[in-house]
């Protein structure tokens, strides 16, 4: 893991709230020159702590009103089942992000589609063909009270 300084935690809490900024812009707030800034970024990027730089969207002005949780229990509990399952999970759109829980449940996704008839169809054409899956429980999202990208540096 890289060792993060005040420059480097200072380029990603900059870049966290807009990744549209210029090298140049970001040297200005950080109050140093043009090329140690522009290494810096390079070597976050290097080293993966940037990932990748993306545009927000969103979802609702997409038509996207629809968010659910859907717990997802495994049949039998063996790698082949498991990867069987996350290779399927990794090709459907509608899956915003899959995370392999402990508890009751297996896997917890988070499914963002356009409405109640579309989550069905997702749920029974796409999820429920999986012969992989023991049981679903899904859990709908009323309202959005918090929701950030940005994480603490």
């Amino acid at each position: 893991m890289l060792k993060l300084d005040t420059t480097d935690r200072g380029i990603l809490r900059y870049l966290q709230q807009n990744a549209l900024l210029t090298t140049k812009e970001l040297a200005l707030q950080l109050n140093l020159s043009y090329t140690p800034v522009y290494e810096r970024v390079r070597k976050l990027e290097r080293e993966g702590i940037i990932k990748k730089y993306v545009a927000l969207v969103n979802r609702e002005g997409i038509g996207k009103n629809l968010v659910a949780f859907c717990n997802v229990s495994l049949k039998e509990h063996s790698r082949a089942n498991g990867e069987k399952f996350v290779s399927a999970v990794m090709t459907f759109e509608e899956v915003m992000e899959c995370y392999n829980i402990s508890g009751e449940y297996d896997f917890m996704l988070k499914v963002v589609v356009n409405d109640m008839p579309e989550y069905q169809r997702f749920l029974m054409e796409k999820l429920g063909a999986l012969d992989s899956i023991g049981n679903t429980h899904s859990i709908f999202v009323m309202s959005e009270i918090k929701h950030e990208t940005a994480l603490k540096v």
